[in-house]
């Protein structure tokens, strides 16, 4: 079953009994999930910003928008509108796909991963992820670069506070720990 049947299936009822919500559109749910990198040092290197993009490309099935600075930045040789980073937003039948393969083949593939720490869900109930190099995704080849670069997954919610983003991100199988398991 996928992941955005079984959400509404079985994770919905089951939240609205454990959180003690009365309605059912108040039960926690995923709004959108943006995938951003960030050029970092590299930002005057064209060809790695094209691999970047057509990685993003990839990965995500949709166009990167680019980041652009607001403000210059001497000491990090940043001038006003220089193009920082790229992003994609994905929501839908995209996002719930990126999401099941997230949990399912993506964290499964990372070097000497046991698990996220609960610290990365905020107040607001998000969960927030980085990869440091781009090796845990089957899509892209590896073989065709010099340098890898990293990139962050944020998921975001309508949850409101971080225990009922907890319980949502525990009901869809996200691997996270609580202090104790560490």
């Amino acid at each position: 079953m996928k992941l955005q049947e079984l959400y509404k299936k079985q994770i919905v009822p089951a939240l609205k009994e454990k959180l003690k919500l009365k309605n059912v559109m108040s039960v926690p749910r995923l709004s959108k999930v943006v995938i951003n990198v960030g050029f970092g040092r590299n930002v005057k290197d064209k060809e790695l910003i094209k691999d970047i993009e057509n990685n993003l490309i990839i990965l995500s099935g949709q166009k990167p928008v680019f980041n652009k600075a607001k403000k210059a930045i001497s000491a990090f040789k940043i001038r006003d509108g220089m193009i920082i980073g790229a992003k994609v937003t994905l929501r839908g039948k995209r996002m719930w796909d990126f999401v099941e393969k997230l949990v399912n083949v993506y964290f499964p593939r990372v070097r000497d991963f046991r698990g996220l720490s609960d610290k990365a869900v905020d107040n607001s109930g998000n969960l927030t992820v980085g990869f440091k190099d781009i090796l845990a995704f089957p899509e892209i080849e590896v073989a065709d670069f010099e340098r890898l670069h990293g990139l962050e997954i944020c998921l975001n919610t309508t949850a409101g506070n971080r225990s009922a983003g907890l319980e949502f991100f525990h009901a869809l199988n996200f691997p996270l720990l609580n202090k104790e398991e560490k």
